[in-house]
Parts: structure tokens; C-alpha cells; sequence
């Protein structure tokens, strides 16, 4: 087996779809005339993608068998000895990236045939969901800090148009800009962390910096008594914390729910929120010099798990659910990080990847039955009339509360042990929070199930019949109000995803964690940070660990959640509504998401908009223009006067002048004689 990839082809990985996306978005759109129809756009892009994910899984199989890419494509300019290049990175973590980025991109795809088939945007929205596969890979790929800002910023840049699809919705046009604005404050952190570091390295390429990490761990920051490589580790992971959606810096992403479901999916899934996961752990070498930051992480991470799972409790409309969830698995995998544990998350953000997919695009799929109601509280008995949509929802909550054999186990459990063996002060706290997110998961994740699948059916009380997630009239049965089963190009996907959901984990453990997959792509000071040493001692096959997963404390936690929403929701419908009412404040906090919404539009926004009033006033208007430009010429014209009286041309003015002027200097030098 060859040691070495062909760069041509996995060049032809992101390019692939950027053609596809470049032919619908053209040729498929007002812009050159409406050249070509959905057919051409959509089998344009799918193909794309295809081509993408194939060449994708080749790379793979080469990768373990011990294949490996490190080139430059590219020069771009050399700035100083500051090299700007195009180049590619091809390791374990790189290549299970890219097969997970477009296998999921191509489900997206394909689901979006069926359930974007009345949108006019439908060229548009194919072209869109291209450009941001080729983003994610060319993040994913890139073996420099350059190309990885540029694939951050692409990402962040299409999932604005993608959000704010429906343009013509004010909540889709705010959900975008907050996303936007939101993330712009995390790249802020992130530009800065990459400027450290080529300020001290001289260098971008991954390679050549960590190469000198231990070095720069030895220095201090000017001015401080802080360690460089905190305050470098420290601003990279504000970065995460945007674009993963970690607390305070989550707000963003259950907006991102005023996009199409497809779009939901894919950002929630496989692209834009798992940059900051693996960035984080492709920046493992700095990251392992300072413990300060593993810390912050775990502390971070761990709000962001257990707080934004109590949001998902009270949510009502079914795609926000999932997505509270999604905010809730980010911080799972954060703590990961911070335990030093960087292959669980990555690990954890696999499987994640195909289950959290199959919710979403299962939720989109109760959304059409249902004819576009989103609200669970109007569903009820959707079972027998979705049978694939059932089952395979069942499969992927199954996977999501970490259910023993199922994928989201393996990650799940592992992620908890590692917190539970790790040695940093941060780690107990990170602990408790991730074992009572365990409940809380299970409990918000089949609070949905029973309540759109299970009980009494209750569609046809919907006081608002029409919850719009289409933005459009209602195409799928409007005089048939009774749910129905979605297309096969919507339910192919869902049973595609349904497997890898259920079996990755359990295949894919082994070599993930304790074997030579991840060893060059992840580096790890087993001496200071011992979690995954632990783990690996610990491990005795995925059979094993899945069968011990029954007797251990998260399953049973996990039991109960189920145990405690079927209660609830099934056998005593009536209590949840008088616990509500008994816990008025609590409910009132968590229905304003702990205030923070509240906070940065009214504090934060209106702080920003005075400071900028100010400046501009008293700044731009009074200083700049008032005191500086027109002060200046008020100067020039006042001493022009002057000048202008004393260059009269009147003879006599002259002479008077030259009389005084003797006359001072005359009692001058009187003065200075006596």
C-alpha cells in the first residue's frame, strides 16, 4: 500500500462540490438567466458531493492503512518570511472529518430533493448547502492556520445565507445577523490566538508551529505574569466558543432554527459547529502546555452541558428541542478537551454527526406529515402513520441519551470516565455536570418522542394549524389534515443515517481511542494528563464495555429520564402543568434562556449603540469635524483677518506701526539698563 496520497485527488474533494455549487448557483439561478432547472441543479450538486464523499472514503481506506499527505498547493505570497499557502493535511483526524463532512452533506442533500420541492429558492438553497460542504473541507484539510480561517470565516459566511434563506421573514433576517454578530466575537479571539502564534513561531503551517510549542511555552506575555501559551490557547478557544456555540457565546444557534430543516441538520451535525471541536483538538500541542486553559474548557463546557439542557426541557417546537440538544453534546464534547481526552471528542463528535443528523432530518420529516406544524404539543399518535420517520426517530433518541450497544454510548461513556479519571481541579465540577446531563437528555429527548409519536393524537386541536417552516402554503395534503409518511428521498436518508447511529461506535472504538488512528493527528502528555491512559487500561472491548454499561450509574440516570417522561407525559399528563405552575419562576428563567437574550440586546447592544453615539458625537462631530477640520480652518481664517488688517496698504497704518513698534522696543531696552 502506497504511503503517500495523490494531491490531485484530494483536491478533487472540495472542488467537487464548489462545481456543483458554482452550477446551480449560476446557471440555476436569476442571476445568469435561469439557464438550466431543478433537475440539472440538483443532480449538479448531489453529484458533487458524491464524487466528494467517494474520493473520501478512498482517502480513508488509504489512511489506515498508513497512508499520510502533508504538501503545499499553493503559494499564495510571502510576506517578510511569513508563507501564505493553500495546503492539505491528511491524517486520522482529517480523514474521518472528511468522510463523516460529506456523507452527512450528501443525506442533507438528498433529503432536501424532498422536502424543499415547493420552495422557489429551491436552485438557490442546493447552491448554498455546496459551498458550505466545500468550506467544512477545506477547513478540515488545510495544514494552516491561512486556509483554517478562511474555511472558519466560509463557513460562518454561508451559514448567514443559509439562516436568512427566507429573507423575506424579519425572525430569519435577525436569526442570521445574530449568528453573524455573535460569531464575529468569537473570531475576534481566534484572529488573535493565530497572530500569536506566527508572531512568535513566524510561521502558519501546523507543522513548523508546533514544532516550536514547547518553546513558546517557556515564555511569558509581555506585561504579565501570564504564560504565552495560555494567552494564545485562551483566545484560540474563544474562537471555539463561537462557532461550537458554547456559553455565553451560544446564543446564536437555536435561532438558526429560522432556516430550513436541511440547513438545521447540516450545521447542527457535521460543519459549522464542530469547527471549534476540531480545531481545538488539531491545536492539541498547545493546548496540552497549559493547564489553565483545560480548565476554563472543562468549566465552560460544562455550563453549556447541563444549562442548555434544562432549556430543552421547556421547549415546545420540535426542531428547537433537537437543537438544545445539539448545544447540550457540544459541551460534552468541550469537557472532553479540557480532560485532555481529545480523541473522545472527536470520537464523540462522530457519532454525534449521524445521529444528531437523523433527529433533524427526522424532525423535518414530522414537520411535512404533520403539515408543517412544528409544535409537539399538537402531535400525538404519529406512529402509525410514519412508521419509517417512527423508527428511525426511535434509533437516533436511542443513540442520542447514550442507550448501551448504540453509537452515542461509546462516546458518551467514555467522555464521562475520562472526566471521572482526570487529575485537573476543574474535572469534578465538569463530572457532576455531565452525569446530570445524562437525565436531563434522556428526559427532553423522549418528552419529544412520546409527544409526537405516542398518546393521544391531537393534530387536529392545533389552534395554529399552519406553523410555517416553509415559509409557503401548505403542499403536502391540504385537504387531508391526518398525517402521512414522507417520500422516499426524504425517509432514504433517515435509514441511511439509522445505521452508522446504532453500529459506528461499536466498530470504530477500538482504533479511534486505543489504537494508532488518531496517534500522529493528536498528541497527548500522558505524564501530566493520565485520563486516556486510564481509559485504555480500563478498556476491554466494546462488547464488554457496552455490557458493563448496564450497571452503571449514567444508565440508570438514563432509565429514569425515559421512566420519568413517559410518567409525565403518557400516564400523567395532567402534572407537568401543575409542576409549571408550582416553579413559576424557574419556568419564567428558563423561557427567557436565563435572561441572556435579554442581557446582550438591552445591555450589551444598547451599551454598544450609545459608546458608538458617543464617538460619533462627541468623536467624529465635535472632535474630528468641530474642534480639528473646522477648528483648523476657524484658526486659518481668524489669523488671515489679523494678517489681512495689518497688510492694509494704507501708508499711514504703515508708519504708525513702525512708530510704536520703536516706541516698545525703545522702553525694551530702558527697562533692561536699569
Amino acid at each position: 500500500m502506497s504511503q503517500t496520497l495523490s494531491a490531485a485527488t484530494l483536491l478533487a474533494v472540495p472542488l467537487a462540490p464548489l462545481v456543483g455549487s458554482a452550477v446551480a448557483g449560476l446557471l440555476g439561478t436569476a442571476f445568469a438567466g435561469n439557464l438550466i432547472g431543478r433537475r440539472a441543479s440538483h443532480t449538479a450538486t448531489i453529484l458533487g458531493v458524491f464524487v466528494a464523499f467517494v474520493l473520501s472514503a478512498m482517502t480513508l481506506w488509504d489512511v489506515m492503512h498508513g497512508a499520510r499527505f502533508n504538501q503545499t498547493i499553493y503559494e499564495w505570497m510571502v510576506v517578510g518570511g511569513l508563507k501564505m499557502e493553500i495546503g492539505f493535511l491528511v491524517d486520522g483526524l482529517t480523514a474521518m472529518m472528511m468522510v463523516v463532512v460529506t456523507f452527512v452533506s450528501l443525506m442533507v442533500h438528498l433529503y432536501t430533493i424532498g422536502y424543499m420541492q415547493e420552495d422557489e429558492g429551491y436552485n438557490r438553497f442546493f447552491a448554498y448547502i455546496s459551498l458550505f460542504t466545500f468550506s467544512m473541507l477545506m477547513l478540515v484539510m488545510s495544514n494552516n492556520l491561512l486556509q483554517l480561517f478562511f474555511g472558519w470565516e466560509a463557513v460562518g459566511l454561508v451559514s448567514y445565507l443559509l439562516i436568512g434563506f427566507w429573507f423575506n421573514k424579519p425572525t430569519a433576517i435577525f436569526a442570521n445577523m445574530k449568528a453573524f454578530l455573535v460569531n464575529r466575537v468569537g473570531d475576534f479571539g481566534f484572529i488573535l490566538g493565530i497572530g500569536l502564534i506566527a508572531a512568535y513561531t513566524g510561521t502558519l503551517n501546523y507543522g513548523e508551529a508546533f514544532a516550536k510549542a514547547a518553546e513558546i511555552g517557556k515564555l511569558g506575555f509581555p506585561g504579565t505574569d501570564w504564560s504565552l501559551v495560555t494567552v494564545i490557547c485562551i483566545c484560540l478557544f474563544i474562537g471555539a466558543m463561537g462557532k461550537s456555540a458554547q456559553f455565553p457565546l451560544h446564543v446564536w444557534l437555536p435561532d438558526s432554527m429560522e432556516g430550513p430543516t436541511p440547513i438545521s441538520a447540516l450545521i447542527h451535525a457535521a460543519t459549522m459547529v464542530t469547527a471549534g471541536i476540531f480545531m481545538v483538538a488539531r491545536m492539541s500541542p498547545y493546548f496540552e502546555l497549559s493547564d489553565t486553559a483545560l480548565n476554563l474548557i472543562l468549566i465552560v463546557g460544562a455550563i453549556t452541558a447541563l444549562f442548555m439542557g434544562f432549556l430543552g426541557i421547556i421547549q415546545n417546537d420540535i426542531k428547537r428541542v433537537v437543537a438544545y440538544s445539539t448545544l447540550s453534546q457540544l459541551g460534552y464534547m468541550t469537557v472532553a478537551l479540557g480532560a485532555s481526552a481529545y480523541s473522545v471528542a472527536v470520537f464523540h463528535l462522530m457519532t454525534h454527526a449521524f445521529f444528531k443528523a437523523l433527529l433533524f432530518l427526522g424532525a423535518g420529516s414530522v414537520i411535512m406529515g404533520m403539515h408543517h406544524n412544528q409544535d409537539i404539543r399538537w402531535m400525538g399518535g404519529v406512529r402509525k402513520y410514519m412508521p419509517i420517520t417512527w423508527m428511525t426517530s426511535l434509533l437516533g433518541s436511542l443513540a442520542l441519551i447514550g442507550t448501551p450497544f448504540f453509537s452515542g454510548f461509546y462516546s458518551k461513556d467514555e467522555i464521562i470516565m475520562a472526566l471521572h479519571a482526570s487529575q485537573l481541579p476543574a474535572a469534578g465540577v465538569a463530572y457532576f455536570a455531565v452525569v446530570v446531563g445524562v437525565f436531563v437528555t434522556a428526559f427532553y429527548s423522549f418528552r419529544m418522542y412520546f409527544l409526537v409519536f405516542h398518546g393521544k393524537e391531537r393534530y387536529d386541536q392545533n389552534p395554529d394549524a399552519h406553523h410555517d417552516d416553509h415559509h409557503a402554503d401548505d403542499h403536502h395534503g391540504a385537504h387531508d389534515h391526518s398525517p402521512h409518511e414522507s417520500p422516499w428521498v426524504v425517509t432514504l436518508p433517515l435509514i441511511l443515517l439509522a445505521i452508522p447511529s446504532v453500529l459506528i461506535g461499536y466498530f470504530t472504538i477500538q482504533p479511534l481511542l486505543f489504537g494508532e488512528f488518531l496517534k500522529d493527528a493528536i498528541y497527548v502528555n500522558h505524564e501530566i494528563h493520565t485520563a486516556m491512559e486510564t481509559l485504555r487500561r480500563d478498556f476491554h472491548g466494546a462488547f464488554a464495555l457496552a455490557l458493563h454499561g448496564f450497571v452503571t450509574l449514567p444508565f440508570w440516570l438514563a432509565a429514569g429520564g425515559v421512566a420519568t417522561a413517559y410518567y409525565f407525559y403518557m400516564v400523567n399528563p395532567a402534572l407537568p402543568a401543575r409542576i409549571k405552575s408550582a416553579v413559576e419562576p424557574l419556568y419564567r428563567v428558563l423561557e427567557n434562556k436565563y435572561y441572556l437574550d435579554w442581557f446582550n440586546e438591552n445591555i450589551l447592544a444598547r451599551g454598544a449603540r450609545m459608546l458608538g453615539t458617543g464617538l460619533w458625537k462627541g468623536g467624529d462631530r465635535a472632535l474630528i469635524d468641530g474642534l480639528v477640520v473646522n477648528g483648523s480652518w476657524r484658526v486659518v481664517g481668524w489669523v488671515s483677518g489679523v494678517v489681512r488688517w495689518l497688510q492694509s496698504g494704507y501708508l499711514y497704518q504703515y508708519a504708525l506701526v513702525m512708530i510704536l513698534g520703536i516706541f516698545v522696543l525703545m522702553t525694551y531696552f530702558v527697562w533692561l539698563n536699569k
